[in-house]
């Protein structure tokens, strides 16, 4: 008995709409400028956008205690196997003093989980947050560092904005910042710098962070701090001093910690998220919620660049040159700054600001005229990373500066 030979109907494909709803989507700003200033031919070029450190010799170093520690990890590390979801546990007891101080930091009411980055850790925070109280507020000062706000609103967070400084007079708006605050409600949350402000260099004062502590104990707040440049301000202690000051008056409070400024560890993306709980219970609520958020986003963080902090932090006298060697990278970012202010008088301002950044007011017209003319490169927002200047390259900064009309002539 044959059997028929299966009759095949015309296939029909139904097409569902996926990649066709997708709309391309401008090129990062950063990311352009770095294709930009690497097509240029200009021998005299100043790439002012990019937030890296760099020497006057316009390189971005591996640190000495970094080189050091690599070699011991290379020779005794004895493993490559998982970390586990919340990372090494020793390399963020290890940071807690340098954070927090000898006196706070303990780890029962402050649980922590090893992240990739502190964007790692301002998103595991956002999860964080979304979960606890889903109707809560993020008030963040503008400008700010433009990850902010979509790290937030990605995992549905709402986001009110407030002036936080003033570009043309390179003055903070504290005045402004406490009004807008004062309108938050309980349980709202305060995105804060810890220091060395990204983009503008305008920190908190003492006197300013003891207000802004008052004002969130009072009101019920919590505080969530950026921690991403300790010890590229002044010092180490120094720029802790306003988180510590929040940290000692309110009862909740996340910190995003970053290794990649302080440890040059960019490429390492090393980081950590602290949140401080009322009490033992709810801390031990916070840290099993951490836990399961890290497992959707990442599962087990990057070892390398935590390795070798912790490799550094264990040894005195590697810690000893990782202190010392980030002394000198503050003092070169303080020079630098004081060349810029000492080159024209409407740059005195640049003197008196925190860390990598400062933010000019200009116009696309001016950046666009600065790139053309001059072969200085900054972002479209008016942030420069002062990190990108030669001292002696701050007179040409200046007189650029006035020729596109950004400062006026002397």
């Amino acid at each position: 008995m044959e059997i028929a030979a299966p009759q095949h109907r015309p296939l029909t494909v139904r097409k569902a709409p996926m990649f066709e709803l997708l709309k391309p989507m401008p090129a990062d700003p950063l990311l352009q400028i770095i294709t930009a200033h690497r097509a240029d031919p200009r021998e005299d070029k100043i790439d002012l956008g990019v937030g890296v450190y760099r020497d006057e010799a316009g390189h971005t170093p591996v640190m000495r205690a970094v080189k050091a520690a690599e070699k011991i990890l290379v020779g005794e590390q004895p493993s490559k196997g998982y970390l586990g979801i919340v990372g090494d546990p020793i390399f963020t007891d290890l940071l807690r003093p340098i954070i927090f101080g000898a006196e706070r930091g303990d780890a029962e009411l402050i649980p922590a989980v090893q992240t990739p980055g502190g964007g790692g850790a301002l998103r595991l925070g956002a999860e964080l947050i979304a979960t606890a109280r889903p109707s809560a507020k993020l008030w963040l000062g503008t400008p700010s560092w433009p990850n902010h706000r979509p790290i937030f609103e990605a995992v549905g967070v709402e986001v009110r904005e407030y002036a936080f400084a003033d570009l043309h007079k390179q003055e903070l708006l504290f005045d402004p910042m406490m009004d807008a605050l004062s309108e938050a409600s309980a349980g709202d949350v305060v995105l804060l710098h810890g220091c060395c402000h990204n983009p503008t260099g305008l920190d908190l004062d003492h006197a300013q962070w003891e207000a802004v502590a008052d004002l969130c104990a009072r009101n019920g707040l919590v505080p969530f701090v950026d921690l991403a440049y300790q010890g590229l301000g002044e010092n180490l202690e120094a720029d802790a001093a306003g988180f510590r000051t929040i940290f000692d008056k309110v009862p909740e409070l996340l910190l995003a910690y970053s290794c990649d400024k302080n440890f040059g560890l960019y490429r390492e993306r090393t980081g950590a998220l602290y949140v401080k709980a009322p009490n033992n219970e709810l801390a031990r609520n916070v840290a099993s919620n951490l836990a399961v958020h890290a497992r959707v986003s990442w599962s087990m963080p990057p070892d390398h660049g935590a390795a070798v902090v912790r490799k550094i932090l264990e040894d005195a006298d590697l810690t000893s040159d990782w202190r010392a060697e980030l002394s000198d990278m503050a003092q070169r970012i303080h020079a630098v700054r004081s060349a810029i202010a000492s080159a024209a008088e409407p740059l005195a301002p640049i003197a008196r600001q925190h860390g990598l950044f400062s933010n000019l007011a200009v116009s696309t017209a001016q950046v666009d005229a600065l790139r053309k003319e001059y072969g200085i490169y900054i972002a479209p927002s008016g942030r420069m990373n002062v990190m990108g200047l030669r001292i002696e390259d701050a007179p040409r900064l200046a007189d650029a500066l006035t020729s596109v009309g950004v400062i006026p002539k002397q």
